[in-house]
Order: C-alpha cells, then structure tokens, then sequence
C-alpha cells in the first residue's frame, strides 16, 4: 500500500479558485499512490475566519467534485482534508473519503471544535457522528486536527473496526512536541496506523507547523516532514496492522471496553 500526505503550503495571496487548482498540481505529484490525504481547511486557511460562511459549499460542492476527479483519475482513495460545509443552517468543519472511481465512500465532520484563542466553535457547529468507512486495505477512520487531543475517538473507532487513521489537520505553531507525542501515541496505543496531513506555511500571521507523518503500529514514525511545503511519500505492507496486532494482541487484554457507566 502506497500512503502520500500533502503538506499544502496555506498563502494569503491566493484565491480559493487557485487554491483548489494548486492542490490538483500537488495530488498529480502523488501519481502511483493507493491513499492520499490532504490539510484542514486548505481552499481557504484555517484561520480565514473571516471566509468560512461566504466560501462554504455543500457536501457535493466544488471542492468535493473536484478531489472526486482527482481520486478518478489517479485510481486512488483521497481523504479531501476538510472545507466548510453548508447543511441547511449550519456551517461544519466537514470532509470527504473518495474511493478509486472517485466515489464518496465516508463522510466526517470534526467533532472537537478548538476553543482556544478561536473562532471555530462561533462560527461553526460539531459533528455528531464517528466515521469509519471499509476499503480494501481496511477500516480507515476520519479524524481532524484537535481530534487528537481526544482518546476516547481513537479508541470508539478501534472498536467499531479501525486498522488506520487518518488525520486531516491545521496545527500551528508553537505546540509542536504535543503534535509529534499524539500523532505516536494514537496509533501505538490503538495498534493502528495513522496517517496525518497538516498545513504549512503561514496565515493571518501564524504559521503552521507541518510534520506531517505516517506511523506504524508500534508508533514509529516510518516517513515525515519539516515545516515546508512537501510531500510524505512510503508503503507498507497491506497485512502490516493485522501482523503485529497478531505478535503483540494489547487490545485482547482490555478491561474497560465500556466507557459509559
């Protein structure tokens, strides 16, 4: 299984409209992958609150078709990043799973909604359901940037199947080690590979911190990057989380599978 995670460069400069075309150049360069995943909010820049209601679109709307062909033509799995989604009256922090025939397969709308020095929960509404979609390679489960502040997803999504995680992302500087710590310790404490995609560059004056990565089971970090613009490429065995699942079986020897007393 090929795994490329684009580290999409956020520029004030740019409109949305060039945004979603730049993006198409980066998703051509991973051309041979099996899973691609993109950064949170990336038409527009998780900080733009200013654009989040006027460049909100349906489900289905440009930036969907858009990754959709893109997931056609490459003949591979894309998880979209995330966009702001209209749904009736509320805005959502929402992405998208596209399969190899550019088909949406799963859906998720970010569940933590970050409240420190942020618009987010002003202007927009949680999700209200878990997703973990079935692909070849898997169950894959979707999850966005303070997600990972959260086991309890992490491990909600284990239970209902997950091999993988992917996480679409916006962090910025300067809580880099918490980054780097929860990236590792979701997958190794869950035996699960994860596959994030953060933002880089910089936004309203505050620059993201990148390091996006893919990492094992056991939480090694198996492919990064710095804090640029860049493209995490690597493969791994199909069958890699079901071997070690089978030589260290952590999640049989659970007591507390219920969390809700």
């Amino acid at each position: 299984m090929k795994i490329a995670s684009v580290q999409l460069e956020m520029n004030d400069d740019r409109t949305k409209e060039q945004t979603i075309t730049y993006a198409l150049e980066m998703l051509d360069k991973c051309k041979g992958s099996d899973l691609i995943v993109l950064p949170e909010l990336w038409n527009i820049g998780f900080f733009a609150y200013e654009k989040y209601q006027s460049e909100s679109e349906p489900i289905d709307g440009e930036t969907a078709r858009a990754v959709s062909k893109k997931a056609e033509e490459l003949g591979a799995y894309i998880f979209s990043g995330s966009f702001v989604e209209k749904r009736g009256g509320r805005y959502l922090n929402t992405g998208v799973l596209f399969g190899r025939k550019g088909e949406k397969i799963g859906q998720y709308s970010k569940l933590h909604l970050f409240s420190y020095k942020s618009r987010e929960p002003e202007l927009l509404s949680r999700g209200e359901e878990i997703a973990v979609v079935e692909t070849e390679y898997g169950k894959m489960g979707l999850s966005t940037c303070y997600d990972l502040r959260f086991p309890e997803l992490y491990r909600a999504m284990v239970d209902l199947g997950a091999k993988f995680f992917l996480v679409t992302s916006g962090w910025p500087y300067p809580r880099l080690e918490a980054w780097n710590a929860l990236n590792r310790v979701r997958a190794l404490e869950n035996t699960c590979c994860l596959v994030s995609s953060n933002a880089a560059g910089v936004q309203s004056g505050i620059r993201f911190l990148g390091h996006s990565q893919i990492v094992d089971p056991w939480g090694n970090v198996i492919a990064g990057s710095g804090h640029l613009e860049s493209i995490v490429k690597t493969e791994i065995d199909d069958d890699l989380v079901e071997k070690i699942r089978e030589e260290f079986p952590v999640l049989e020897d659970r007591v507390l599978k219920n969390y809700f007393f």
